[in-house]
């Protein structure tokens, strides 16, 4: 099996790359077996709580190159005529604690007949939509966390480095979870 590796480069037009077409679920796995279209299968590992995105790039270690490709699944996609009306919608989506991608004048979420309700309730417009989903990470970058797992260290840390940036005569809120 394959093995891939992320690398930090920008794409190379003298190296050709084979499309690797990952839905939201396949980006965010951590590690991942799958099948290549010639036989091959392609694996990789990534640090817990890494996501994949759209344009990164990878090689094999055989050399050969990858590059990432959101594929197309089925999503809810959000408009209103007011930004205030789609304001709200994010405000209550966002409330509900769930992958919200945000666009310019839209939003976009996974079907969910709960929330197509009351969207609907709010007014906006909601379309069946096929188009790839790149919900945002989190205002950190780390995701959805609650302060209560193994990972809430790191998103902590940042948190008071921002709060210290902005509020160098201050001294933040010790945190409960030290001891």
């Amino acid at each position: 099996m394959l093995m891939i590796h992320r690398l930090a480069a920008s794409a190379d037009p003298t190296v050709e790359e084979m499309p690797l077409e990952l839905d939201l679920d396949g980006r965010k796995r951590s590690r991942h077996r799958l099948a290549l279209p010639d036989g091959r299968e392609l694996g990789w590992a990534l640090n817990p709580g890494d996501m994949l995105h759209a344009g990164d790039r990878f090689a094999a270690d055989d050399g050969s190159r990858f590059v990432v490709v959101a594929a197309a699944e089925p999503v809810l996609r959000i408009t209103a005529a007011a930004a205030v009306s789609l304001t709200r919608a994010a405000y209550h989506l966002g409330n509900r604690h769930i992958p919200v991608e945000v666009g310019d004048g839209y939003l976009a979420i996974r079907p969910d007949p709960v929330l197509r309700d009351m969207l609907d309730q709010l007014g906006v417009q909601v379309v069946d939509a096929s188009a790839a989903f790149e919900p945002e990470s989190g205002a950190y970058g780390g995701g959805h966390r609650h302060g209560h797992d193994a990972t809430f260290a790191d998103d902590h840390a940042l948190a008071q480095a921002v709060f210290r940036r902005h509020q160098p005569n201050l001294s933040p809120l010790r945190d409960p979870h030290d001891r």
